[in-house]
């Protein structure tokens, strides 16, 4: 079995029960073979991105050490959106129930069609970049720089952390 590596997951969501759809997703992450969840953030109250009117967003951050490939890692987090309920439209920033995204995968630079990497445009989300800072303060992502510094340019975007048990 190949060693472990970090990989970082953004969940969201703004349909139907949230939390309790976040929830089960974290579950379902600490269930994936050659995988451990070794941290998870708090959840967050976000505004939407895209100027659609719709629900503020669910958002948190898991930490993993896992032996699957980058590419066996997103299909299984795909499948995870799919038994939580998740169809992709296509349309970009729209309402849904589910949103799992891999952020990062340790080592890998990554620009082609099925698999970007490090996700594109994390750099500008406050929804991603504040949990992740809470369970990595010190990270520092190759390419982008320090947790603390991107977030800082993001400080205008409405973040609030709730209670930490999800």
């Amino acid at each position: 079995m190949p060693p472990a590596v970090d990989a970082i997951v953004g969940l969201g969501g703004n349909l139907g029960e949230t939390a309790a759809i976040l929830g089960r997703a974290r579950h379902a992450l600490s269930g994936l073979p050659q995988t451990t969840l070794v941290a998870a953030s708090s959840l967050y109250r976000t505004a939407p991105i895209g100027g659609q009117r719709q629900p503020d967003y669910l958002n948190a951050v898991c930490r993993l050490q896992t032996a699957l490939t980058p590419e066996g890692l997103a299909d299984a987090l795909f499948a995870i959106e799919r038994r939580l309920g998740r169809v992709r439209t296509g349309v970009r920033n729209e309402p849904r129930a589910i949103d799992i995204d891999l952020l990062y995968y340790e080592g890998v630079i990554r620009e082609d069609p099925t698999l970007r990497l490090p996700h594109p445009r994390l750099q500008e989300r406050a929804f991603v970049l504040y949990p992740w800072r809470e369970i990595m303060p010190d990270f520092r992502i190759p390419g982008l720089g320090a947790l603390a510094d991107l977030g800082q340019a993001v400080c205008d975007q409405r973040v609030e952390r709730l209670d930490r048990q999800w």
